[in-house]
């Protein structure tokens, strides 16, 4: 079975200025402005697991775990080739397993993360 293809980079403009923006709205604690800048740029690039990963970012911060476990699982479905952003999606499962107070579940995650390393 070859390995699925690199993720795709950014191609649009308008994704980019939704990813910068949704960052900004991070930095300044409007975590909702984030997400909704997010799932716009998703709308545009659903295939973009860098997309999905900083929305599970987004959704780790604001508390709802099991959907950042979600959504990170749904960056590691695009990541293709991309080990490093593979392994950061399963450090954020963990994160979320844990919050969850899921340890046994977290510790699988790390140890998935390890793997792609």
């Amino acid at each position: 079975m070859a390995p699925a293809p690199a993720p795709a980079p950014i191609q649009s403009a308008a994704v980019a200025s939704l990813m910068d923006g949704a960052r900004a709205d991070v930095a300044a604690g409007r975590l909702a402005n984030a997400a909704a800048s997010l799932e716009r740029a998703l709308r545009i690039e659903p295939r973009n697991a860098r997309l999905w990963q900083e929305l599970a970012r987004v959704r780790l911060k604001q508390g709802e775990y099991a959907q950042a476990e979600s959504v990170a699982a749904r960056s590691n479905s695009w990541a293709g080739s991309d080990n490093r952003l593979r392994a950061e999606n399963w450090r954020l499962i963990a994160q979320a397993r844990e919050a969850r107070g899921d340890a046994a579940g977290a510790r699988a995650a790390l140890e998935a993360a390890e793997r792609q390393q």
